[in-house]
């Protein structure tokens, strides 16, 4: 009995190894099983409304602004200045230049100018003197000549020869009344002559005094509307457009030149190259997503607002031509600014109740349009019908809505299992 019960325990115990090497050998069979190959990434196929999309991009750009000029006054130079992209109400003093040297020049003119008024003062009483003088005079000269003429019709009674005599004396009383007036008329234009003068140089030093204090009055630019201060790049004194810098306290600008502008961020717009392919499809009033590269997690709502009918040629370097689609913001966000890079999705038109997959997930065999479903870790492919196109989606048709596609070419990336 000893010798059977031997037997059997070996017997039990191959038995038992042989089910442990079974079992093990078939837990790595659905082990396999269960990984069925490489996993590739995929996406769902996904229903609703397919929009068709021209994409281009731009910079934002206000559509109306208020232009900062310096004033035609010469020799500026700036001495304060607001600082570049706050928000300034209208009348807001943005800009001042140095004025100390029209200010010494005011008291100048106004030392000129009372100098000027004291010297025409002056003439004006040596006139009013001489005038008078010259009244004495004249009334003196016109008695001596009536005197004459009563002693020319007394002596005429008396004698001949008084008479003769009184008459002499009558003519050279007369000729001095004549020299007398002359004179008079000659003062009296040379005074005349002389305040007329004096009265324009004084006008004139006047018209400096107050031309000057408008400059000075002029040297305090305010803000012409409410908005945005932004300045101008100053391109004086740089050996290239890239060394530019915007303006600054101590510059020197020239009179009558544009320094800035305050646009209004109520008429923001996204301004966009339109490529010539997609000019025909573009129409004003369609709707638009704008993207700000800054503001990756804001979808804009816009309408097009403008399309260029002729191709533009670009200012800077690779010069070409394209057309130019202009979009303006619904509901324009504090948060945005001009010259912001971005992009603008412009929406041709609309597809309802469209299956779509990523733009990637979309492949050619023999020509034709197929996706990868992956179906229980494997990944089999279908030919599916495309009905549109855009840069990140399409829409087709031919797989169920919530299927998963594969993100990569399977056939080139691994073995289908």
């Amino acid at each position: 009995m000893s010798g059977t019960s031997r037997t059997i325990r070996r017997w039990l115990m191959r038995t038992g190894i042989l089910l442990l090497v079974a079992g093990a050998g078939y837990g790595v069979y659905r082990f396999r099983n269960g990984q069925a190959g490489p996993a590739f990434p995929t996406a769902p196929v996904r229903k609703g409304e397919f929009l068709v999309l021209v994409r281009c991009r731009g910079a934002l750009r206000a559509n109306k602004s208020a232009g900062i000029y310096t004033p035609v006054v010469p020799n500026l130079r700036i001495g304060w200045l607001a600082v570049a992209g706050e928000e300034v109400k209208e009348g807001d003093v943005i800009v001042k230049f140095d004025s100390s040297t029209a200010q010494q020049q005011v008291m100048q003119k106004e030392a000129q100018l009372r100098q000027a008024e004291a010297t025409l003062d002056q003439a004006v009483a040596q006139g009013k003197m001489t005038a008078q003088q010259d009244q004495t005079d004249l009334g003196d000269a016109r008695f001596a000549v009536e005197r004459a003429q009563v002693q020319a019709s007394l002596a005429a009674i008396k004698s001949r020869i008084e008479g003769e005599q009184s008459r002499v004396d009558l003519g050279i009383a007369a000729q001095k009344l004549k020299a007398q007036e002359a004179t008079v008329a000659l003062h009296d234009a040379s005074t005349k002559s002389r305040i007329a003068s004096l009265t324009r140089q004084r006008d004139q030093v006047k018209a400096d005094v107050e031309i000057t204090k408008t400059r000075i009055a002029q040297m305090e630019l305010k803000a012409p509307a409410s908005g945005l201060l932004t300045f101008n790049l100053n391109y004086s004194g740089v050996m290239s457009s890239s060394e530019a810098r915007p303006f600054k306290i101590g510059d020197n600008t020239g009179s009558g030149m544009s320094l800035g502008q305050i646009p209004d961020l109520n008429t923001l717009e996204m301004d966009a190259k339109l490529e010539e392919a997609d000019r025909g499809r573009v129409a004003l009033k369609q709707d638009v997503i704008v993207r700000i590269d800054a503001l990756p997690e804001m979808a804009i709502p816009a309408k097009v607002s403008q399309v260029s009918a002729l191709a533009e040629l670009s200012m800077e370097y690779p010069y070409n031509r394209s057309f130019r689609a202009a979009a303006a913001i619904l509901r324009p966000d504090k948060t945005l600014r001009p010259d912001m890079n971005g992009g603008m999705d412009i929406v041709i038109s609309r597809i309802p109740n469209a299956l779509s997959v990523p733009a990637k997930a979309l492949f050619k065999r023999a020509g034709k349009p197929i996706v990868y479903l992956a179906e229980n870790g494997r990944y089999r492919a279908v030919e599916v019908e495309m009905l549109a196109r855009n840069p990140d989606e399409v829409a087709i048709t031919g797989v169920p809505e919530g299927a998963n596609v594969a993100l990569v070419d399977v056939d080139k990336e691994g073995p289908k299992k």
